[in-house]
């Protein structure tokens, strides 16, 4: 046997434990991988809505008194360059679809 660390698991591609792993991969793809892209997909939407209620005067749509935006600010710099790249962006009908 090579020396190894004990904290390292001992990783062989076939036999039971590369069936029980392939097998929770194969039942999350099947149950749960479009649950957590929906999931993924509903809390981007809700920061994008989030982001042009508080700086929707960038774009032109001024619904917040600049006070309160001028308060969240700080929070929400880092993604501001982004949620303007995708508020402008063009968008077709396969946008909805995906």
């Amino acid at each position: 046997m090579p020396d190894r660390p004990d904290d390292e698991p001992a990783e062989r591609p076939g036999g039971l434990r590369g069936l029980a792993a392939r097998f929770r991969e194969v039942t999350y793809g099947m149950a749960a991988h479009d649950m957590t892209r929906y999931a993924l997909r509903s809390r981007a939407s809700m920061e994008h809505l989030f982001i042009l209620i508080t700086m929707g005067d960038l774009v032109g749509v001024p619904i917040l008194p600049p006070y309160y935006s001028l308060r969240l600010l700080p929070y929400v710099v880092p993604q501001i360059s982004t949620w303007k790249r995708r508020m402008l962006r063009e968008k077709d009908l396969t946008d909805a679809m995906f």
